[in-house]
């Protein structure tokens, strides 16, 4: 169980580390960039959520310190999970609005243009 809190909290450093990064970074317009900023907050909440469960596997009795630690990784798997989809939903709906179909020509565009 040790060797599980251990990964648990060099995970929760480079998940946290990797979202404060993002967020310090100076804002881009193009999308790549602003899906990966609505992503950091998840990120850094998942890391915490990584370090408590390390933190309750390495404090708590074995039994309640598994059960920390399973519940700190599902739960940061699962934010990362609902982040990234929102990330992508996102994405998709700015995609949507500035393709086809919105005045610029149908250069790019993969259905045939309407007059």
């Amino acid at each position: 169980m040790v060797a599980g809190a251990v990964a648990c909290l060099v995970l929760a450093v480079l998940v946290g580390g990797s979202g404060l990064w993002t967020l310090t970074r100076s804002p881009a317009g193009d999308l790549t960039t602003q899906v990966l900023r609505a992503v950091a907050p998840t990120q850094i909440a998942a890391a915490v959520m990584l370090a408590a469960g390390g933190i309750c596997a390495l404090a708590a009795p074995p039994p309640i310190g598994l059960l920390g630690l399973l519940t700190g990784a599902v739960g940061a798997v699962g934010t990362i999970a609902a982040g990234s989809w929102q990330g992508a939903r996102f994405a998709a709906r700015r995609e949507g609005v500035g393709g086809c179909g919105s005045g610029e020509g149908c250069g790019g565009c993969a259905k045939v243009c309407g007059s």
